[in-house]
Formats: structure tokens, sequence, C-alpha cells
């Protein structure tokens, strides 16, 4: 068991999580209050409860001075609570520690351990001393509230090919759900006898971050786009020079398309993608 030594007395770090446990509402008070899924203790699965600002407000917060979030454009100052230690303050079950941050628009930002620990998210709360009726605008002319996730300060704490390890930074951010990583990723991991191939481990590495954001597999994954992981994996093998030419540039193709660009990806990166995505056809035969 964790100990903290606070003003020269021994403290068990679980009792201080005890302490700030909240009380989940089963229903939703104020169109500010924030719904929580997943595996929760004491609640039946596939039932939802919901937290107050007022009570996430009375959670220790963190304040930062951030200047490298694309969000906001410019340098803003911060406060909200960490999601390294929200899990346990909203009374996940044991080994639920994945946090996914689902936005209005069914975006679904995942945030495994690895993540939390090299990148410290945070629930924002408020921007400039300000709750988030009266945040400004974000740079796509929007609001950004009620919630969203930031960082202290962004760098990639991993490369594979072309693809950097990139900031998960929701907004909009109207649901948490608190899973077990291995059930949130195992819809998604590499099918059939290509599994192992290391090119297609790198594909999915890639995809895992990128693609899992708004395409599904087995209710899993975000949903803002309609097309499922097997209609990705149909047209990576059966259109493979468009399917690269969509994820460099999307909107050539469909101009009205949400989906961010990757001109960074390389050849290389662009058939690890393939590769990975072709293992789900390659199963089913």
């Amino acid at each position: 068991m964790a100990l903290l030594v606070l003003c020269g007395m021994t403290v068990c770090a679980a009792a201080l999580e005890t302490e700030h446990r909240l009380v989940l509402q089963t229903e939703r008070h104020a169109p500010s209050d924030l719904e929580i899924g997943g595996s929760l203790q004491g609640v039946p699965q596939g039932q939802t409860r919901f937290v107050s600002y007022k009570s996430l407000l009375s959670l220790p917060q963190e304040t930062y001075t951030v200047t490298d979030d694309p969000n906001f454009g410019t340098t803003v100052q911060i406060s909200g609570v960490s999601l390294e230690r929200l899990p346990g303050w909203l009374g996940a079950q044991s080994g639920a520690t994945m946090v996914i941050a689902i936005c209005d628009d069914k975006y679904a930002a995942h945030y495994p351990a690895s993540y939390v620990h090299a990148h410290h998210p945070l629930l924002v709360l408020k921007m400039n001393g300000l709750e988030s009726d009266h945040w400004p605008l974000g740079i796509v002319r929007l609001p950004m509230g009620p919630y969203m996730v930031s960082h202290p300060s962004f760098k990639p704490s991993f490369r594979v090919l072309s693809h950097d390890d990139e900031a998960q930074i929701p907004w909009g951010v109207v649901r948490l759900d608190l899973r077990r990583e291995q059930t949130v990723y195992a819809p998604i991991k590499p099918q059939g006898a290509a599994a192992k191939d290391s090119v297609v481990q790198q594909g999915y590495a890639i995809a895992r971050q990128n693609c899992f954001r708004c395409h599904s597999r087995s209710e899993e994954g975000g949903q803002k786009s309609k097309l499922l992981w097997r209609d990705l994996a149909q047209e990576a093998v059966a259109n493979p020079t468009q399917f690269d030419a969509y994820v460099l540039h999307p909107k050539n193709i469909i101009p009205r398309s949400q989906m961010a660009s990757s001109p960074q990806y390389d050849g290389a990166t662009l058939t690890a993608l393939r590769r990975y995505l072709a293992s789900f056809q390659e199963s089913s035969r």
C-alpha cells in the first residue's frame, strides 16, 4: 500500500483518495453535470451516473499555464482535476484505470495508463479563472465546454514510423467512461495469422491512437464516423491508393470530411496501417 509522508506524518495514499470520494447522482440535474459510465463500484453494468460541476470543483485542483495547446491558439491558464487521480474519486472498479473522454459528437479520446503517466492530462474546469459558460470560442469558433482535456505541456513520448504520439485534447466533453484497458482494446487487436507481424503491430499502435477516436468495432471506440472498423479494413484492401490519399488529405476526397489530415505519414506508415486493417479481412475468411 502506497504511503505518503506529510509534515512528518505517514499517510496512506488510499485514505486520501477515499477522503475525496464523490457521491454520484442517478439523474442529471443541470446541463453542466458530467455523465460517468464504465466500470463503477456499486453501479450495474451498462448504467451511468452523473457528477455536478460543483462536486468536481471540490476535488483537489491543479493549475497550469499552457502555451502549446492548439485548441486555444494562445497562452491560457487552466485549472482542473488530474485524470490520473479521478478514477479513484469517482469510484472506479479495481483495474478500471483507463479514462475515455466522450464528446457531444461521439468523438472519443482514450487515456491508457501509459499516456496518463507520460503527459498528466487534466479535466479542465476553469480557463483563465472562468467557468465554461464564459470560455472564449476555440480556434474552431465553437464553444469548447462543458468540459475539455488539456495538459501542462505536451511532448511526444513515442514514435512509430512517421506517427508521433499525439496530444489527446478533446473539447465538448460530456461524459467520462472508466474502463479496463485490455477490454477496450480487445476488439481492435490484430487478427489472424499475421497478428504478430512487426509491421502489423506498428499499424495497430497507430490506429489505436488515431483511427479509434472516431471509428468503432464491437461497440468500442469513437462513434463520430459512420464508417465502422470493418469498413476501414475493406477500403484498405480493396482500394489501397484511395485509402492512402484519404488518410493524407481527407478533404481532397470528400470536401465536407471532418477527419484530420495526416500529411506527415510516409509510405511505410500507410503500408503499416493497411497491413494492420487487412488482418481483419483475412481473419474472416
